[in-house]
């Protein structure tokens, strides 16, 4: 069977795009699960799949990130991988997809588990909000903050992969990927007219899939009021070259394979102290569109 893709919540679990793609299992919260029920949750779908892959966002309850590590640790296993995030909670559901897309390929589980960095980079991840007085994510100008207490204002505001902040009904526009992508679109209380009419167009996105608002977007973003998209690479063929294309070593720890810096599984660096070597810069990976190339990039 594919590794396991775990997450905290439920809002991570968008649909699928195909009738391939495996679902993610959704861990329990500590207030509604004793610690025994989650070890043995944890061991059945350990045993199952062979390895898992936990996928949780940095605004994950610290009581829940605590149970992730103790599990690990009294299970004392070394299939299990505990990978933070910090993308906006669509963004995270979105990079979740590709991850259990990917899971049905030939990676194997260190390489699959490393790869939700690297593929992280290629997500661009916005809101629609009509406040950033209490946005603490991206940086607000003191003009923005003033603005934001005009009746009917409203901004545009692009979290990862470079921050950027517009007001809507002014001249700027996000900058957008510069390769084919998708559109995923949350809608809140705030209409997504702009988001579907101005910025999607403005960003030649393939396609448009609409999601529920995850429960924890209104806390991420500072404001209730808002819409929340994520254009990411669709194509999964480009996305297994992308992964494809990173230089793979073992681990010297664990012997899992891996890309990037580090073990997933292990936290172990790629190479030992002292020695040569270390990730590749990432090649350019075609575009099926016949849009421009990925541009290279750097794992971390």
């Amino acid at each position: 069977m594919p590794t396991a893709i775990a997450v905290t919540s439920a809002d991570l679990v968008l649909p699928p795009p195909d009738a391939h793609t495996p679902t993610a299992h959704v861990l329990t919260p500590p207030d509604r699960q004793p610690l025994d029920d989650a070890l043995a949750e944890t061991h059945l779908l350990t045993e199952r799949h062979g390895y898992v892959v936990v996928l949780y966002p940095s605004s994950a309850p610290a009581a829940f990130v605590r149970r992730l590590h103790t599990v690990r640790s009294v299970l004392e296993s070394d299939r299990i991988a505990l990978l933070e995030t910090d993308l906006p909670p669509l963004a995270t559901g979105v990079l979740v997809r590709q991850l259990r897309r990917l899971s049905v390929c030939d990676f194997s589980p260190g390489v699959l588990a490393a790869a939700s960095r690297l593929l992280a980079h290629y997500i661009y991840a916005g809101a629609l909000l009509n406040s950033v007085a209490r946005l603490d994510r991206v940086p607000v100008s003191l003009t923005a903050h003033a603005r934001s207490w005009v009746p009917g204002s409203q901004f545009a505001v692009l979290a990862r992969p470079t921050p950027q902040l517009v007001r809507i009904g002014g001249d700027g526009l996000l900058a957008g990927p510069e390769f084919a992508t998708e559109l995923t679109v949350a809608t809140g209380p705030l209409s997504a007219d702009w988001v579907t009419g101005t910025l999607a167009p403005h960003w030649r996105v393939g396609g448009l899939h609409r999601a529920p608002l995850p429960e924890d977007s209104a806390r991420w973003w500072g404001t209730g009021k808002l819409t929340e998209f994520a254009a990411a690479i669709p194509d999964i063929s480009v996305l297994y070259q992308l992964v494809s294309s990173v230089r793979r070593e073992e681990c010297h720890w664990c012997g899992l394979e891996l890309i990037g810096d580090r073990c997933a599984f292990c936290s172990a660096p790629a190479a030992p102290p002292g020695g040569t070597g270390g990730p590749r810069a990432l090649p350019a990976a075609p575009d099926p569109a016949g849009r421009r190339a990925l541009a290279p990039g750097r794992t971390r």
